[in-house]
């Protein structure tokens, strides 16, 4: 019980779409594009949200921190167990709950 108090004082709710829709905040879905024209896609999610089998990672990961504050088009240089490997940031779309 202590740990849950203690991390929904830290929780801060994101119910807004960013204004600048073509940059990576957190809640962005984002589709990379790599060198062989292999898409991926994922979404930017807390770490206790993250689930790799629904596209969705941690703000805290690797992925998420070489995408943070990127913009649409950017190239960036992601750290995998495969290697480096360059990204082009294709697609950032922000989904609201209604």
């Amino acid at each position: 019980m202590r740990f849950l108090t203690k991390r929904l004082e830290e929780l801060t709710i994101v119910d807004q779409i960013p204004a600048d829709k073509n940059t990576v905040y957190f809640g962005a879905w984002v589709t990379l594009i790599d060198g062989n024209d292999n898409t991926r896609r994922y979404q930017i999610v807390g770490p206790d949200e993250f689930d790799v089998s629904q596209q969705k990672i941690s703000m805290d990961s690797p992925i998420a921190k070489a995408l943070l504050k990127k913009q649409l088009g950017d190239e960036t240089l992601i750290v995998t167990p495969n290697g480096n490997t360059l990204f082009y940031i294709e697609k950032i779309e922000y989904i609201t709950c209604s």
